[in-house]
């Protein structure tokens, strides 16, 4: 029997099966599609404290958002840096008083120590000086994060593994039933049914929370537990070449009151993003529409000297946001804090539902499910999350530049855009990936963009990746860079080793 079984792998789901099986507790997690496979790597990429959520007076939000850029920092330097964003000022939009005075609160109340602060800035010069319009002469600069979000995940599940979870992809839960003092649950993988017993559930399936809640059998109504419900928006961007120099990114408003970020993404692209649309599960698989593109090519191009158009998008994602529903009409609007709300389905067995969160706040958020459950179990430890690395992220000082030097030195003949790459996706892990001690690692055979046989078989048998898919597009993010031709012929490779 488990302790605890975790329905969902993306962002939730893994912080909350790492913090479980810190605590000593034994923990299955068992996601339907791949980590990240939805939700979670269709993100804006920001680990930050949400600076338009202020206009809402989502104050404990964004404190909390801000205090977690820093820890999240800390623990993964290799796929977590900082990053500075440009708000031009616009007469026509918010005055000036107010964003000086929203940027003053983003500074201070979130006990900001490692990232430097705000600061107003000329446009009129480079490197804005023609890349935003001339009309803009002012502007400010903040600090937040970026992520690579899909690989936070994988790192969440890779220390769970190792305390001790059993981490199970492409397995699906299809029941639920209450039994004396816990729960079984059929399990589907690969087409073989199992059956596994657990003291207590998270349901932590993103938008499918309340798909789940229905396959709950059940003898009577839960004792206890307030009814919730979410709210499910989707949240598309668009990806184009490369629209301006520089490691800063741009945040711009818009007549509708509403922002969008141009982000420096994959080195040779620009990342636009994001909208908001309501959304329900019978409309399909989620897509960007027409409309969202042209949307956000027309926000982007009235700050832009040089407009963009739907034909200068290269590539294109879209991602449905499970908010926990707080009744409020505009989308935009809606809270972006989480909820966590417990039942009991059978005698002293929790069953636990996420509604909402954002990365920023996952391993927040997996503390706090932690101590709501705390009265069911024995943990071994307490609180452990908040000064813990994550697997990687033992460079020292966190000086990644450092750790890069040193890697040009253990692996001297590797080109070294590929070590700088693999030393951002892996951190210290790249001597499991390359071996260590080797300056020239076999890599075997080249896929295209960089990718070689050996990361993928690490990637195979270290990282849960069962498809090309996984890899191309979640672990690796290389499948923006290669042609058809070499998505083809690694697809051809991987189901051959299969």
């Amino acid at each position: 029997m488990y302790d605890l079984l975790i329905i969902g792998g993306g962002i939730n789901g893994t912080a909350i099966a790492r913090d479980a099986a810190g605590r000593g507790l034994k923990v299955l997690l068992c996601e339907r599609d791949d980590l990240a496979g939805h939700t979670s790597s269709a993100s804006t990429k920001l680990i930050h404290g949400g600076l338009r959520y202020l206009e809402y007076y989502e104050f404990n939000l964004v404190r909390h958002a801000l205090a977690e850029r820093e820890v999240m920092l800390r623990s993964a330097p290799h796929i977590i840096w900082p990053m500075r964003f440009v708000l031009p000022y616009d007469k026509g939009l918010r005055p000036a008083w107010m964003l000086r005075t929203g940027l003053f609160l983003y500074d201070h109340i979130g006990g900001r120590e490692m990232l430097p602060g705000s600061k107003s800035l000329k446009l009129d010069k480079a490197p804005h000086l023609g890349v935003l319009e001339s009309r803009f002469k002012t502007g400010f600069e903040y600090s937040d994060c970026w992520v690579d979000d899909a690989r936070l995940v994988v790192l969440y599940a890779l220390d769970a593994s190792h305390r001790g979870a059993d981490i199970r992809v492409r397995t699906e839960v299809q029941s639920v039933e209450a039994i004396n003092d816990g729960y079984e649950v059929q399990i589907k993988a690969g087409g073989t049914t199992q059956t596994v017993t657990a003291n207590g559930i998270v349901n932590a399936s993103g938008p499918w929370v309340d798909d789940v809640l229905k396959k709950i059998k059940r003898p009577e109504k839960p004792n206890n537990g307030d009814e919730k419900s979410i709210r499910l928006v989707t949240g598309s961007h668009i990806v184009t070449k490369k629209l301006f120099e520089g490691k800063h990114a741009y945040l711009f408003q818009n007549a509708d009151n509403r922002v969008i970020f141009a982000i420096p993404y994959e080195h040779n692209y620009t990342l636009i993003g994001t909208t908001d649309k309501p959304y329900e599960l019978s409309e399909g698989k989620v897509k960007i529409s027409e409309d969202e593109i042209k949307y956000l090519c027309e926000a982007a191009s009235e700050y832009f000297e040089n407009d963009i158009s739907p034909d200068d998008v290269v590539w294109d994602y879209a991602g449905v946001r499970p908010l926990f529903d707080d009744k409020n009409e505009d989308a935009s609007a809606v809270t972006r804090d989480y909820v966590l709300n417990i039942e009991e389905f059978t005698n002293d067995a929790p069953f636990m539902s996420v509604y909402g969160g954002k990365i920023t706040t996952s391993r927040r958020l997996a503390e706090h499910a932690m101590q709501k459950l705390d009265k069911y179990y024995n943990y071994k430890t307490s609180n452990w999350t908040e000064t813990a690395l994550l697997p990687g992220g033992d460079l020292i000082d966190a000086d990644f530049e450092l750790f890069v030097s040193d890697m040009r030195k253990r692996y001297a003949d590797l080109d070294d855009d590929l070590l700088r790459r693999l030393c951002h996706g892996y951190g210290t892990r790249i001597t499991i990936v390359l071996g260590d001690g080797n300056h020239a690692p076999k890599l075997g055979q080249h896929f295209g963009a960089g990718l070689y046989e050996l990361e993928a078989k690490y990637l195979i048998n270290h990282e849960w990746a069962t498809s090309a898919e996984d890899i191309l597009w979640r672990r690796t993010k290389l499948g923006l860079h290669m042609s058809t031709d070499e998505i083809t012929a690694f697809t051809d490779w991987f189901d051959a080793s299969a």
